[in-house]
């Protein structure tokens, strides 16, 4: 049976909105840069203390300002490139190889229909996003 991406793809589309999956891309560089800037300058006028304190202003306003830039997770891995979409495809297939199916509707509904299945392509979704987008996962209840 060929695998046909978009099938796939509308699979991993469903099983994360069905979890109401949201990430984060962290960009951990841009508070790295406001936290050293601010210990800087608290350095430059309070000495060792002003070190001290403007690192900690400096981490709370990093963390402050990466936080809450959530997107869902069907949209953002629709909007992968094909070659990283691939990647995601040859993942999935790897857990659902056993499954016969025919197209993205039935494929869907079996695999909607085992929670192990479920479990296991979030748990792969997760990681992927984790590891390749470098982002956090967040779920809506």
């Amino acid at each position: 049976m060929p695998v046909v991406v978009a099938d796939i793809m509308k699979l991993l589309c469903s099983v994360s909105e069905k979890r109401k999956m949201k990430a984060a891309v962290k960009h951990s560089g841009r508070g790295a840069l406001v936290t050293g800037a601010v210990a800087f300058v608290g350095g430059l006028v309070g000495g060792p203390p002003g070190i001290a304190v403007g690192g900690a202003v400096g981490g709370l306003l990093g963390a402050w300002m990466t936080s809450g830039q959530f997107k869902p997770v069907p949209q953002i891995i629709m909007e992968l490139p094909p070659s990283e979409q691939q990647k995601l495809v040859n993942e999935a297939t790897a857990i659902i190889r056993h499954l016969d199916w025919t197209d993205a509707v039935q494929l869907t509904a079996l695999v909607m229909g085992s929670e192990v299945l479920q479990q296991q392509l979030l748990g792969m979704l997760v990681s992927y996003v984790n590891k390749e987008l470098r982002a956090e996962v967040q779920y809506d209840d």
